[in-house]
């Protein structure tokens, strides 16, 4: 078991050697503009990119909730699109985020970081616009990934 380190910081400037895997939470309409992707998009556009190609193409394609797409961003970086939220707001279904599909998430992102060799950083995912908790998402993170020897850091942003 490999232990969830928690730093102040930015996601998108991982704090490690060696392979790297940045991962968020996107929702399930297509939607990309507020929270962590404004980030992402302000330091690569492949990921947007491939969100909205492979939100378009769904009809034929595995998009949707609990699903991961890795896009890479530089030879040793991926960013880990994974479709953990319903919709974008809160309402009679409550809070967006669905930990059933986050769990599969972070099941196949553990999968993809041990086949890379990769160590995984993310900001408190599916806690900020998602509306979910950190005391129901860190246990899914230890369980998929920590578990299986995977080095998670979590960056709490600093305002930067």
């Amino acid at each position: 078991m490999t232990p969830i380190t928690i730093i102040s910081g930015d996601a998108t400037s991982p704090q490690a050697k060696g392979p790297k895997i940045i991962a968020h939470v996107c929702n399930d309409l297509g939607g990309w503009g507020k929270g962590f992707v404004l980030a992402i998009s302000k330091r690569w556009p492949e990921p947007e990119k491939d969100y909205r190609a492979w939100h378009r193409g769904r009809s034929g394609n595995d998009f949707g909730l609990g699903a991961v797409r890795l896009v890479r961003v530089r030879p040793d970086t991926w960013v880990a699109n994974m479709i953990g939220q319903r919709g974008i707001r809160t309402g009679s279904a409550g809070v967006p985020i669905r930990y059933d599909a986050l769990e599969r998430c972070l099941t196949a992102l553990s999968d993809h970081a041990v086949e890379l060799g990769a160590s995984v950083h993310m900001p408190r995912i599916g806690c900020g616009l998602a509306g979910g908790k950190w005391s129901r998402v860190e246990p899914l993170i230890s369980q998929a990934l920590s578990a299986k020897g995977v080095a998670v850091t979590v960056y709490d942003h600093d305002g930067a």
